[in-house]
């Protein structure tokens, strides 16, 4: 349910990226099913990277009522459609975005200016997502959201230059437009991520820290950091 208060998140640690991956199934699942009995659709946030692609394997196997699932992204790469790089190309690969009554790629190809003024229409009529699907980077950032950048508080897709790890040129959905859910789920995995984890924890200004911080709904983080010192049971 989607409220004027922040309501605390909910951590679980999983013994592993597979446990992670189903427990974001189940969820989502759930998620749906509630959408689509209250509202008659489903408007979901794909993550990129590749935490992800296992759960939308798995999404893909499931039984849902698919003509009423709408997907929406994150995040994307300025590369051309077809560039295995594109986040979007990765979800077709697991053969979600074919079952989806629709699908709405980033034109991140027509470059970072015009692919998020392109874009921030099909946000605006979409808002508020039912559920926001996020990862988290070792630096903290999510979607493209680095630490360091800035991008206008009113800002629904924010065009994304020199981001510090390759391409430097990406397409994201501003911290407003992802706070503006029912539902956000995080998910972090590998050992990598335990610092990041730590420092969210402790308060630091991360960008994933902005962007949960602000979240309207439900906000869970699923985690599986081998030699964890985050300080999440």
């Amino acid at each position: 349910m989607t409220t004027g208060e922040q309501q605390p998140i909910q951590w679980r640690s999983l013994a592993s990226a597979g446990q992670v991956a189903r427990h974001a199934a189940r969820m989502i699942g759930e998620a749906a099913g509630r959408a689509i009995e209250a509202r008659g659709r489903f408007s979901l946030v794909l993550a990129g990277g590749t935490t992800p692609r296992e759960l939308y394997r798995l999404l893909a196997q499931s039984d849902q009522r698919w003509e009423a699932w709408r997907l929406y992204y994150g995040d994307e790469r300025c590369l051309p459609p077809d560039d295995p790089g594109r986040n979007s190309r990765m979800v077709a690969g697991t053969g979600l975005a074919a079952l989806a009554g629709e699908h709405h790629p980033i034109p991140a190809e027509l470059g970072p200016v015009a692919g998020a003024a392109a874009y921030a229409p099909t946000v605006g009529d979409a808002l508020p997502f039912d559920l926001v699907l996020l990862g988290v980077g070792e630096d903290g950032h999510t979607a493209s959201l680095f630490p360091g950048h800035h991008h206008p508080a009113d800002t629904l897709v924010v065009p994304v230059h020199d981001a510090p790890k390759p391409p430097p040129e990406r397409v994201s959905l501003s911290v407003a437009a992802l706070a503006a859910c029912r539902r956000m789920i995080v998910m972090a995995t590998g050992a990598g991520k335990a610092e990041a984890l730590r420092r969210w924890r402790a308060g630091e200004a991360l960008p994933v820290a902005e962007v949960t911080a602000a979240a309207r709904g439900e906000v869970s983080v699923l985690m599986a950091v081998p030699d964890d010192s985050s300080g999440i049971p």
